[in-house]
């Protein structure tokens, strides 16, 4: 590839500037119809598109819709959906394609177009090559009579809501529980309050008056503070805090403290293995998840496999090996038997079912391991900067990784969503755990 269109999660960058224009979304639109057309025995190709609340959403669902049709494709468009919906309807509605048009959980000002096969899964590295081919080389458009039709449908979301009601038990209900639902003023404005009502919870909804300019803007699940100060205020049970296209999730305790996707992962993954339905039986994470849940697994007879970053590389692995559950600390809870993505909202649904089914609280729940102090720090880089090139950014990593031997672990990453270099170090040293990931931070922040 050439080009460089596509990231960890899609193609993404700042609206109306580099791969993120309406030019390129039609560019896009055009080579993914032309890449997914099949015949259907008489049947209509179709797409199905799906976006957060992002003002710059608009333009990139007129321009992808163009580009579609163009290629003979017809699109429904289903508005503002989470983006785990638009796997499963592309699935259960037998789409060509599925689209999402996000930035998860960046700022306003970012956009990103995600691809879904027609199983519902995001596409292979070798599927999104062949797309970014098609857009440089350009793409054979329909003739007249078999340009592509659009309309909008109201029933996605729906569906979606319906479908999350039955990954819990049948019967199972939440009445008595006090839930804070943070959405972060994304995707998941409507459907998150409404199927927790309908469940039976009682609901204190924040994060639900999206402006196209305030998604993830202080709330959602990389700012929990909002649901934090909520829960607290309305003495609430539990929290869930949902990122802007809600395919990440936090879970709050009556006192705010968070549960990252680790936490939640040994909750599922020890229930599931108790109730022999756990594959492998192990969970598949990123080189991100703590030491302390590796540990903790062990200890349980549970094999944790890792991989690149990306929820993507984490069903690719669960795919290939046969397993079940996986995802990320970010928050990305991947159950491949009710999801083909991260879906946050459903993760936030279990967490809530095994409270009712235990009877526990949610400190209790979130707490399944002592993880091993681990620190993060992001570091932004110019464009056209190469920091991790650079000699000295080389020689603090050295010296770090030689003070961690035995004692701890180093990881340094370029993001594959924004332009960032991730320094992150976990060590039960506090005190070298701090100067490493400062040195190396340093020396990248020097040349970046």
């Amino acid at each position: 590839m050439t080009m460089g269109l596509f990231g960890t999660d899609g193609v993404r960058g700042r609206a109306n500037e580099g791969n993120m224009t309406a030019e390129m979304a039609l560019r896009l639109g055009a080579a993914a119809g032309r890449f997914f057309r099949r015949e259907r025995g008489g049947v209509a190709h179709r797409v199905v598109i799906g976006k957060d609340t992002r003002q710059s959403g608009y333009m990139l669902e007129n321009a992808l819709t163009a580009g579609l049709t163009s290629t003979g494709m017809n699109v429904l468009l289903l508005g503002p959906v989470p983006t785990p919906a638009v796997g499963l309807l592309a699935r259960s509605m037998r789409a060509d394609l599925g689209v999402m048009i996000s930035a998860s959980h960046n700022p306003a000002d970012d956009n990103g177009i995600k691809f879904f096969g027609p199983d519902g899964f995001k596409l292979s590295d070798e599927a999104e090559a062949e797309i970014e081919r098609l857009v440089e080389e350009g793409v054979r458009l329909a003739e007249a009579p078999h340009i592509g039709r659009a309309m909008r449908i109201d029933s996605g979301l729906g569906r979606y809501v319906e479908y999350a009601k039955t990954t819990i038990p049948t019967g199972m209900a939440l009445e008595g529980l006090r839930v804070v639902i943070d959405c972060a003023h994304g995707a998941a404005y409507r459907a998150a309050p409404d199927l927790l009502s309908e469940l039976g919870a009682t609901v204190i909804p924040i994060g639900v008056a999206p402006n196209g300019r305030n998604i993830n803007d202080r709330c959602g699940s990389t700012h929990t503070a909002a649901a934090a100060e909520a829960v607290v205020a309305h003495g609430a049970d539990v929290g869930i805090a949902l990122d802007g296209d809600a395919d990440r999730v936090m879970i709050l305790d009556a006192a705010g403290r968070v549960a990252d996707g680790d936490q939640l992962m040994a909750l599922f993954a020890v229930r599931w293995a108790a109730e022999d339905r756990l594959r492998g039986p192990a969970l598949v994470a990123t080189v991100m998840s703590n030491l302390g849940l590796e540990r903790y697994l062990a200890g349980k007879g549970i094999a944790l496999h890792r991989t690149r970053v990306g929820d993507r590389y984490v069903v690719e692995e669960m795919r290939r090996g046969g397993f079940n559950l996986g995802g990320e600390q970010s928050g990305h809870i991947v159950m491949t038997d009710h999801a083909t993505t991260g879906d946050g909202l459903i993760a936030g649904l279990q967490f809530l079912a095994e409270m009712v089914r235990t009877g526990r609280p949610a400190a209790e729940l979130m707490q399944s391991f002592e993880p091993v102090p681990q620190r993060l720090e992001n570091v932004r880089f110019g464009a056209g900067a190469t920091p991790l090139e650079a000699e000295a950014v080389r020689a603090a990593i050295a010296g770090a990784e030689a003070a961690l031997a035995g004692r701890g672990r180093l990881l340094i990453r370029k993001s594959g969503t924004e332009p960032l270099i991730r320094v992150m170090a976990e060590c039960e040293d506090p005190d070298l755990l701090q100067r490493v990931v400062d040195e190396v931070a340093g020396a990248v922040r020097h040349v970046a």
